[in-house]
């Protein structure tokens, strides 16, 4: 029951992040976002790792910064598609990550039980469902958000994989930092080779620093929950973000909410408590 309990604290989480990370994109300009939230995040890392003395597992680490190249690839993937077309369909095509660390754990070995292989795929669709919206083929940037928003799936889903194993056997402060080291050394580098300005008026400075001490505590959530669980069914909890990504949407963006995403938050609840039940 904690995996499950840290599984869906981490969506909840995200999902915060993931919404505020829009709406600082649609103001700021990509790189300053993704650069200066991933930066706070890892601020409070190494003061963490500082206050437990600073040791670290090297292995945990290496499989913690692959997959923080995966995230900073899925993570700036998933800020442009959203500063680009509408949150709700990219919120749900990014969910499907899920089926990236689902797909190589069940591969590896894995094998939960049929309750909850079924309760974790009926999340995984009700999360994809509740995010769908009117999805336009002329919207502006309707394409190349959808491009980006798969990029992002694939990206996000090798962090879920690869965070998850690294944080296997306790070693989950190591991994956590080798991902922000990974993802904040890709977007350092990718910011100067392009000659992007990172600057950023000292106004938006804290909303943008909150954005990354939340994604941090998401992964730190995410992380901590395989370590109790099934890393196949942790991953499909911790991607029903959407949801709140969503409802967040709606109640402060006006975005509408219809009968199909309101079905599809009914499932995703359900294949949640279905997994619960397996669980006892």
């Amino acid at each position: 029951m904690l995996a499950i309990a840290l599984g869906l604290g981490s969506s909840v989480v995200w999902g915060l992040a993931d919404f505020l990370g829009g709406i600082a994109t649609r103001k700021l300009s990509l790189a300053s976002v993704v650069v200066v939230s991933q930066a706070a995040g890892f601020a409070a890392l190494l003061a963490v790792l500082a206050a437990g003395g600073g040791a670290i597992s090297g292995h945990a680490f290496a499989l913690g910064a692959a997959g923080g190249l995966c995230g900073a690839i899925g993570l700036t993937a998933f800020y442009a598609a959203l500063a680009a077309g509408k949150m709700s369909i990219v919120s749900s095509v990014a969910a499907c990550g899920a089926l990236v660390p689902v797909a190589l754990a069940l591969a590896g070995g894995e094998r939960p039980g049929t309750l909850a292989l079924g309760g974790a795929g009926l999340a995984l669709t009700g999360a994809v469902a509740a995010s769908i919206h009117e999805y336009a083929g002329d919207h502006p940037g309707s394409r190349s958000s959808l491009l980006m928003a798969i990029v992002a799936a694939a990206g996000i889903g090798g962090f879920l994989f690869l965070i998850g194993r690294g944080a296997h056997g306790g070693h989950t402060l190591a991994a956590l930092v080798g991902a922000r080291v990974g993802s904040l050394g890709l977007l350092l580098a990718g910011s100067l080779a392009t000659g992007r300005s990172l600057r950023m008026d000292r106004s938006s400075l804290p909303a943008v620093a909150l954005v990354g001490l939340l994604d941090t505590g998401a992964n730190g959530l995410f992380a901590l929950a395989t370590t109790h669980g099934y890393l196949s069914i942790v991953a499909v909890l911790g991607s029903v973000y959407p949801i709140v990504t969503v409802l967040l949407a709606q109640t402060l963006l006006r975005e509408r909410i219809t009968p199909l995403q309101a079905l599809g938050v009914g499932a995703a609840i359900t294949g949640v408590a279905l997994v619960g039940a397996a669980s006892v």
